[in-house]
C-alpha cells in the first residue's frame, strides 16, 4: 500500500497519482508536479488515500510544493497568452492555407512548450507552420489532432436535450456506442435523432445500455405468445421503461386495439417465431407448442 493524492490537469481530465510527500492535501488544492510534457500545475481531485500497489504505475513521482500564490498567478498569465496564441495561429493558417480547424492552445507551465489542438478531415502536412510559430514564442511547438467529439468535450455546448453536454460535465472518457444500442431501447434510427451535437452517436446510449439489457432480461420480447388474465395472445409492443406490454388477444378481432398489461401479469408460452410471415393474429398452433386453444382462438 502506498499514499498518493489524484491529481487532475484538465477538466474531467484524467486523474494521475503522486506522492503526496507527507502532505495532508484537499480536494481542490493545486500542486506544481512533474510530468512527461514537463512541469505542470494541476488540481487535487482526490485527496490523501492509501492505494495497493498493483494500481499504480511506477515509479510514483513525487509533488514538487503545493501552489503558492506566485504559481496561481503565473497560471492566470497563461491562460491570456493563450488567448494570444491562439489568434495569432489562426493567423497562420489562414496564410499557409491549411484545411484544419484550431480548437484550443495550452502552455505548459513552464513555458517549455505550446500545445495546439486542431480538427481536420484527413492528414495536413503542417510542418512549415511549425516552423512558423516557433520562430514567433520562440519556443517548443507541437500541434495535435483531435476528434470531434473531443473538440465538444473541449468547447463544451448544449446537447439536443436542452442540457450541457455529457462529456464536459461529467464523463471522463469516451466509452464505445454502436447503433445496437438505439435499437435496443427502441430510438428512431435517424441519425439526426440520435446523434450528438459532435455528429456521432450520443453517449448517453451507452450509460443508459446496462439498465436497457437488465429490464430486456425480464421482460418477453415483441411477438412471444403470452396468456394474460383474458386469454392468450401475442405481444405486438413492449415499452421496457414502464413494463407495459401491448397484447392482441386471440380471442380479439383483427382491426382491434391491443390491451395493454404489465409484465408480471402475462405468462410466456413461448418465444417469437423468428421466420414467420404471418401476422402475429393469424399464426396458427403447432402441435408441439402442447396449447389447448382457448374459446375463440384460432385452431
Amino acid at each position: 500500500m502506498a499514499t498518493v493524492i489524484g491529481v487532475r490537469f484538465k477538466n474531467l481530465g484524467k486523474i494521475y497519482y503522486f506522492d503526496p510527500e507527507g502532505c495532508e492535501i484537499q480536494s481542490g488544492s493545486h500542486v506544481i508536479v512533474e510530468t512527461a510534457r514537463g512541469v505542470e500545475c494541476g488540481e487535487v481531485a482526490m485527496p490523501n488515500r492509501e492505494i495497493a500497489d498493483d494500481h499504480i504505475v511506477q515509479p510514483l513521482k513525487p509533488i514538487i510544493r503545493v501552489a503558492t500564490d506566485g504559481d496561481m498567478d503565473k497560471l492566470a498569465e497563461n491562460c491570456h497568452k493563450e488567448v494570444d496564441a491562439f489568434a495569432i495561429c489562426q493567423k497562420k493558417i489562414a496564410i499557409h492555407k491549411l484545411g484544419m480547424k484550431l480548437v484550443d492552445v495550452e502552455y505548459t507551465f513552464d513555458n517549455s512548450k505550446i500545445l495546439f489542438y486542431f480538427t481536420a478531415d484527413g492528414r495536413v502536412d503542417f510542418r512549415e507552420l511549425v516552423k512558423d510559430l516557433a520562430s514567433v514564442f520562440r519556443t517548443r511547438i507541437e500541434l495535435r489532432q483531435i476528434g470531434v467529439r473531443d473538440e465538444a468535450k473541449m468547447l463544451g455546448g448544449l446537447g439536443l436535450c436542452g442540457r450541457p453536454f455529457c462529456c464536459s460535465q461529467f464523463l471522463a472518457g469516451f466509452q464505445p456506442v454502436s447503433i445496437k444500442m438505439a435499437k435496443e431501447q427502441g430510438l428512431s434510427l435517424n441519425p439526426v435523432k440520435i446523434s450528438g451535437t459532435c455528429g456521432r452517436l450520443m453517449c448517453c446510449l451507452k450509460y443508459e445500455q446496462e439498465a436497457y439489457q437488465d429490464l430486456q432480461k425480464n421482460t418477453p420480447p415483441q411477438g412471444s405468445y403470452v396468456s394474460t388474465p383474458e386469454g392468450r395472445g401475442t405481444i405486438v409492443g413492449v415499452s421496457l421503461l414502464t413494463g407495459v406490454l401491448q397484447i392482441h388477444l386471440d380471442s380479439s378481432s383483427q382491426d382491434a386495439a391491443p390491451a395493454n398489461y404489465k409484465v408480471s401479469q402475462v405468462k410466456v408460452l413461448h418465444g417469437p417465431a423468428p421466420h414467420s410471415r404471418q401476422k402475429p393474429h393469424e399464426r396458427k398452433l403447432k402441435p408441439e407448442d402442447n396449447i389447448v386453444p382457448t374459446e375463440g382462438a384460432d385452431s
